[in-house]
């Protein structure tokens, strides 16, 4: 994972272009449902929690959760898919949702507080350096505090394809030697979904989901 030069894949303008349609696919509704639902079943509930999503596109990942947050900041770096969010926010009244257009890989300013949780889905795979988001994450949550990420198993490409620059999904073992060389205890996978599409080869394949919750420990 570590080694290349470039922290992020680049296809903000891809994001960008497919935002006001990103809602349509009843799929990817559905799988932010499932995933919403194992993060609160994971981590503590309590009603004064401050949480982050990262990479938070349209918020289908944040909208399911958002009561169960005294106060949501919402993250990303692609303009169309925050206009989009902003409009959604608006429309529900969201009183407690926050959106922020920023690169936390390229810097963390305008972020004042911590956050007891940070939560993504389907990101990290477009993060090439994952042990330097991993500690910023770290830096940015309470102790203790609670990281959720969900995303791909190792898949060998044949989910992205060949052009892909990011990474081809995760091995568990790797990552979770990340998270702890970051600092991170009680690191636990579990499997949250299954997406079915044809690999790159032609094939009809299911590709599990993983969710990792991590913990950062309380100070002494």
């Amino acid at each position: 994972m570590p080694g290349k030069k470039n922290t992020m894949e680049n296809n903000q303008n891809e994001f960008d272009n497919k935002a006001k349609t990103w809602d349509t696919q009843p799929d990817r509704a559905h799988r932010s449902q499932v995933i919403a639902e194992a993060i609160c079943d994971a981590i503590p509930h309590n009603p004064s929690f401050t949480a982050m999503e990262y990479g938070c596109g349209t918020g289908l990942l944040s909208f399911p959760i958002k009561d169960r947050f005294s106060k949501i900041t919402l993250i990303d770096n692609s303009q169309g898919m925050l206009d989009v969010l902003r409009e959604k926010i608006k429309a529900e009244n969201a009183t407690n949702m926050d959106v922020l257009n920023i690169d936390l890989l390229e810097s963390s300013a305008g972020l004042s507080n911590k956050f007891s949780v940070i939560y993504n889905s389907m990101v990290l795979h477009h993060i090439v350096d994952v042990n330097k988001i991993m500690s910023i994450w770290y830096s940015l949550l309470t102790a203790p505090g609670y990281l959720c990420v969900a995303d791909l198993d190792s898949d060998g490409g044949l989910f992205h394809g060949k052009e892909f620059k990011g990474h081809n999904g995760f091995d568990r073992v790797d990552l979770e030697k990340i998270a702890t060389e970051t600092g991170f205890i009680n690191v636990n996978f579990t499997t949250v979904y299954e997406i079915k599409k044809t690999g790159n080869d032609g094939v009809e394949r299911t590709f599990p989901l993983f969710l990792m919750v991590a913990e950062k420990p309380k100070t002494i």
